[in-house]
């Protein structure tokens, strides 16, 4: 595939940050983007909704739905893919993009903050392939990409926060698992992870511990997905990508325009 037109992506979590720019990215291509997304009110915090997004893919050239669905509901998320189907339909692309983070010891993780995390990030990413996976199955180039890190047993991914990793691993090993299953039937189903600290409003939202001049935008990862997404399914699928190395692998090599201030060191993402 030379680009992303007229396929249609179910991306989880696009009202805002790394979702929005792979949808943006896709839109440019005259792509279909359906942002399944809780934001349908601007947030204090965190700008953004999916009438937002919507507009912006839209002016790219890209047609969008903007749907509020909360993946942790499973009937939500089978309602929003069948829109989604009557609209478009069918469904090429599902990205599990949506996420909930808590970087806190033990001690100072409340089981809700705990099942939050669980809930979107593992269970999430499962319902939503597998409400997208009758349609993806149909599609010419199916891909299923979850934005999560690579698989490594090391303790001190888990020491300082083993409830977040635990659910980060989650949706790695819905990945490794999906791959093996649905490879011969043609589906791609890859995990992304940047090399780098990401600066989006979520994360300026935890608090100052992350300086944005140390960080890259959200656009090396929209690109990352993009080889991956116009790559033959058939032949691409099981892999833990790193954006650097995708990018890499494509021919691109000089990165300095992704970094917020270009010439500052850059700070390692978490699991890397």
């Amino acid at each position: 595939m030379s680009n992303l037109k007229g396929k249609t992506l179910f991306i989880s979590g696009a009202s805002r940050g790394i979702g929005l720019a792979i949808a943006k990215k896709a839109a440019a291509d005259g792509a279909n983007i359906v942002i399944a997304a809780k934001s349908a009110e601007e947030h204090p915090k965190l700008p953004g909704t999916i009438f937002s997004a919507a507009k912006e893919i839209e002016a790219l050239g890209g047609k969008a739905l903007p749907l509020q669905v909360d993946i942790r509901d499973e009937e939500q998320v089978a309602q929003a893919v069948e829109k989604a189907v009557e609209m478009f339909g069918g469904i090429d692309i599902c990205i599990n993009n949506a996420s909930a983070i808590s970087l806190s010891k033990t001690l100072d993780t409340p089981m809700k903050r705990f099942d939050l995390m669980h809930q979107v990030n593992t269970r999430g990413t499962f319902v939503v392939s597998q409400a997208c996976l009758p349609y993806l199955l149909k599609s010419e180039n199916p891909h299923i990409l979850n934005l999560s890190p690579p698989l490594n047993m090391d303790p001190k991914w888990f020491k300082n926060h083993t409830a977040y990793t635990i659910a980060k691993y989650g949706m790695s090993m819905c990945m490794l698992g999906m791959s093996a299953e649905l490879k011969k039937q043609g589906v791609g189903v890859n995990a992304l992870w940047p090399k780098t600290v990401i600066y989006t409003a979520a994360l300026a939202a935890i608090g100052p511990q992350v300086q944005g001049d140390n960080c890259r935008t959200p656009e090396i990862v929209a690109d990352s997905a993009y080889e991956i997404l116009t790559r033959d399914a058939k032949g691409c699928t099981g892999n833990f990508f790193i954006d650097e190395e995708v990018l890499a692998e494509a021919g691109i090599t000089d990165l300095d325009h992704y970094a917020v201030t270009p010439g500052k060191p850059l700070l390692p993402d978490l699991f890397l």
